[in-house]
């Protein structure tokens, strides 16, 4: 590492991180809290520049602003896995970034495909990836979580476990999981078929249903004399399962089969809870974005798909125009003209109806009041939400979660 002065975990984060071995190489990039790079172990900018534009990122920036000690996991479309390590000294000014990694050999045609779409680069920025591909680290998860904890370990002189492991896709919040014998069956199938359905339609927006399955399920119940057994067997169960509802969602079985047993064989070398929870959430994640990106239009350009996709993940917010238009660099009015244009509906009718899709899919798989639906999704009162709803779907809120 590049540093005028080294701390003496720094020092020792150094020699870990040469001392890996060749074929597991590890790449290592060092931020300040402004998110500047300050150094890294690789002298290409491929992929820092992708590090941005796969949206990773934006995660480590958010990240930052929280109260984190633990190394994150940071994912991508592609597949690709990072780890951010926030070094405690200094007040904690370094974050540090361990990877790209794929959990199996990538393919080239899967990778393009995916970004295509998402990227707002060149075609040949894109080619000059794909000719990287075959140089890419490719670890086993179980191995990669490994590194982490021990590189954590070295720079902050910490004794954490594996279960300390944490992901940006599941939050922080710790969750708490009913035993089996108080589940809500009925509840259960719901939330589950609510999750596999997400799959399916490739919904980016999975988090809130999937925390809520979560806490009302550990998964497939199975029972014996050893609980990491038994979580192993309920993740592959549960693998499984979406990744079937995924080819039910149109990814090409060339892709699911090798992705499904590539998860497996990950889930079987765990030796830990606290890997297989970051390891579902990585899968879940993973296939629900291959779908999502098989499901983009085809007829949508680059900047409206990108629209589309920011309003898909921002039910939740009160989301404008404008700043729609200055995510693709375009004036009010022209992309008011080329979003309806291109998707029939104004941005107003395509964020109402994606609200009320979300809605439904809330009704279906929680308890939540039609007041905190409406709060919510943004809904100005829960009146207005109903008056929507009952436009879009014939029935009210409360007549549609009856029906079903």
């Amino acid at each position: 590492m590049m540093m005028d002065m080294l701390t003496p975990g720094e020092q020792r984060l150094d020699y870990l991180i040469r001392a890996l071995p060749a074929n597991e190489k590890l790449y290592l990039w060092c931020y300040n809290r402004k998110g500047q790079l300050i150094a890294a172990s690789n002298p290409d900018d491929l992929l820092p520049d992708l590090f941005v534009h796969l949206g990773a990122y934006d995660k480590m920036r958010a990240a930052a602003d929280r109260v984190n000690t633990r190394p994150l996991l940071i994912g991508s479309a592609v597949g690709m896995q990072w780890v951010l390590i926030f070094q405690q000294a200094r007040n904690r000014e370094l974050m540090f970034v361990i990877g790209p990694v794929f959990y199996q050999q990538p393919d080239a045609d899967t990778v393009r495909r995916v970004l295509l779409p998402v990227s707002s680069r060149p075609k040949e920025w894109i080619q000059s990836l794909l000719s990287h591909l075959d140089e890419m680290p490719v670890l086993s998860f179980s191995s990669f979580i490994r590194y982490a904890v021990m590189l954590h370990n070295a720079l902050n002189n910490d004794q954490l476990g594996l279960d300390a492991f944490m992901s940006t896709d599941s939050g922080e919040k710790e969750i708490t999981i009913s035993p089996d014998e108080h589940r809500d069956l009925n509840q259960v199938y719901q939330a589950e078929n609510i999750l596999l359905t997400m799959v399916r339609t490739g919904d980016i927006n999975y988090r809130r249903a999937l925390q809520h399955s979560i806490n009302i399920s550990p998964g497939v119940p199975v029972h014996g004399k050893d609980p990491l057994r038994q979580a192993k067997t309920s993740l592959v169960v549960f693998t499984t399962l979406v990744s079937r509802a995924a080819m039910e969602g149109g990814l090409s079985p060339e892709i699911a089969y090798p992705l499904n047993n590539s998860y497996i064989q990950s889930i079987e070398n765990c030796f830990d809870s606290g890997e297989l929870s970051a390891l579902a959430s990585a899968m879940y994640h993973d296939f629900i974005y291959h779908v999502h990106h098989l499901h983009a239009n085809p007829n949508y350009s680059q900047p409206i798909q990108r629209c589309c996709d920011y309003i898909e993940l921002g039910l939740d917010k009160k989301l404008e125009i404008s700043s729609l238009a200055a995510l693709v660099g375009y004036s009010d009015y022209y992309l008011t003209e080329k979003f309806k244009k291109e998707t029939g509906q104004s941005i107003h009718q395509y964020i109402k109806k994606a609200r009320i899709n979300r809605a439904k899919m809330l009704l279906l798989s929680t308890n939540q009041s039609i007041q905190q639906i409406a709060d919510h999704l943004a809904f100005a009162t829960p009146n207005y939400f109903i008056r929507c709803f009952r436009e879009e779907e014939g029935v009210t809120p409360a007549q549609f979660r009856k029906q079903k």
